[in-house]
């Protein structure tokens, strides 16, 4: 049932406003306005409408409204009242269920190591070992333990595996293909955008407005639009407008504007709250031992110290991530994600809610490395770089990495990606199919990665500019089709799997 548009709009505003009654922003605007009492220019008749001017133009009401927008970007629409809460989740039920049992397996694996290993999940460390890793926080990278034993929780490949099984309980398996003459490995009826909707969608990616990065084929000098759009991009900086900032990085971000725009573009400002709050983290870690802390090990030894670009931020990482895998906050993105945080009991308290600790809200590590090491040619400041991952991660990358139906959800990009391939370069599609090169089994790793890892840094940087820009995924999908497409005179000569990789 369709929300009569008023209803709707007031149910979005109380849900704002009741989110950023807690928020510091709040008590920051309640004591300015306590402030503006004690000016001259603050008269006791019109004092509601003086208070109002006064945050107007001390900056205050921008503040607001970028905190505003932020809200609206990250949550999604208001179900309808009558409907369910799980359906905020993820309206579809098989979706759920799927997740669920997606979830479950990573646990089992992770409580079957601990048992093999004989490691709790979680325990004290001795003091002696908190003061060691607090003396060389900043180089961990040094250390060499052995972590031969530690086997990462899943492979890209054992999700797709998981996707490709998918199936909608409600359609008979002889309809499920007469619907929809799909031949890829996604077999759920979604709706993805089709050519015309894309076009549509990311209009400011026309041939016709110029690109960073790309402005050799355009009709100006290069230099002209570059000097232009770095003069615009300074205008939206000195204006502080998140929206502003959102529309202008959809042609990309000047490398010396990007780490301040994206940071207005995510509402974050560092305050001395967020360093303090960084800071209990940190200190949560230099406590607490966990096992995913040695998993977050193996991974960046194994992703980032072989990488030629990665290597020099091996420190940033394992800060970032330890102090992520620690990070409550995180859990509020459950409430509009499929997946439900992981919960482990302490020994012998199975099943007894108060036993209950959530057990690191954040499972899939090699992702994330690679979802962290790009920031760190943006972020210098600890307490920043963080701050700047974990809303990317709560925007953004948990949904490459849960079972839901949502546009930019992994799900609907595989789909998207084998659709568009289908309908536009039919014969490239047949022949991969035939030569058992399933393209989505190549392209597959590039999507759930947000393509870190495999395009150079700068390109990368560009790419995530669009991410940001249009709050959305799908742009992943569409990549990954043109790069098909770009080789595709090549891979319709490839005989095999290996060849066409």
């Amino acid at each position: 049932a369709m929300l009569d548009p008023d209803s709707g709009l007031s149910l979005t505003i109380a849900r704002i406003v009741q989110r950023l009654k807690g928020s510091s922003l709040h008590s920051q605007l309640e004591r300015q306005a306590r402030v503006s009492l004690h000016k001259p220019e603050i008269k006791l008749e019109s004092l509601k409408e003086d208070i109002k001017d006064f945050l107007k133009t001390s900056g205050w009401e921008k503040k607001l409204q970028n905190a505003v927008y932020s809200e609206l970007n990250v949550f999604p629409a208001p179900c309808h009242p009558a409907a369910p809460p799980e359906h905020m989740k993820e309206p579809l039920a098989y979706m759920r269920k799927a997740q669920g049992s997606w979830e479950k397996r990573i646990l089992k694996s992770l409580n079957s190591m601990c048992t093999e290993l004989s490691i709790p999940l979680a325990q004290k460390r001795p003091v002696s070992e908190q003061k060691e890793l607090l003396s060389k926080w900043n180089e961990m990278g040094t250390d060499e333990p052995d972590l031969s034993l530690f086997r990462p929780v899943y492979a890209p490949k054992d999700f797709l595996e998981v996707l490709m099984n998918l199936r909608n309980p409600n359609y008979e398996n002889g309809e499920q293909l007469s619907f929809r003459n799909h031949l890829g490995l996604i077999q759920v009826p979604l709706k993805v955008k089709d050519i015309p909707e894309l076009k549509e969608d990311f209009s400011e990616l026309g041939l016709n407005i110029g690109q960073l990065g790309i402005d050799d084929s355009a009709q100006v000098p290069p230099e002209f639009f570059e000097n232009e759009h770095v003069r615009v991009g300074q205008k939206v900086l000195a204006e502080q407008d998140s929206a502003a900032a959102q529309q202008y990085v959809r042609q990309g971000c000047p490398t010396a504007l990007r780490a301040d725009l994206w940071a207005l573009i995510l509402n974050i400002s560092n305050q001395p709250e967020d360093i303090l709050y960084y800071e209990q983290l940190k200190s949560n870690v230099i406590q607490h031992d966990l096992l995913v802390d040695s998993l977050i090990f193996k991974d960046v030894k194994l992703t980032a110290s072989n990488d030629d670009y990665y290597f020099v931020f091996e420190d940033y990482l394992y800060q970032v991530l330890l102090c992520f895998s620690r990070d409550t906050s995180v859990l509020e993105h459950f409430t509009y994600s499929s997946a439900t945080p992981p919960k482990s009991y302490i020994r012998g308290k199975l099943g007894m809610e108060e036993y209950a600790v959530f057990y690191p809200p954040n499972v899939n590590y090699n992702s994330f490395i690679l979802s962290v090491a790009p920031l760190c040619f943006l972020y210098h400041e600890p307490s920043k770089l963080y701050q700047i991952f974990r809303e990317m991660y709560v925007r953004f990358f948990f949904r490459l990495h849960s079972i839901s139906s949502h546009p930019s959800g992994i799900v609907s990009l595989c789909l998207l990606f084998e659709t568009l391939l289908q309908t536009h370069l039919p014969q490239l599609f047949y022949h991969l199919r035939e030569i058992g090169a399933q393209p989505l089994r190549i392209s597959f790793k590039w999507m759930v990665r947000a393509f870190s890892g495999y395009l150079a840094t700068d390109q990368l940087l560009l790419l995530w500019d669009r991410i940001l820009g249009y709050n959305s995924l799908e742009i992943l999908a569409v990549l990954a089709a043109a790069v098909f497409a770009f080789r595709a005179v090549n891979l319709m000569e490839v005989t095999s799997l290996a060849a066409a990789e």
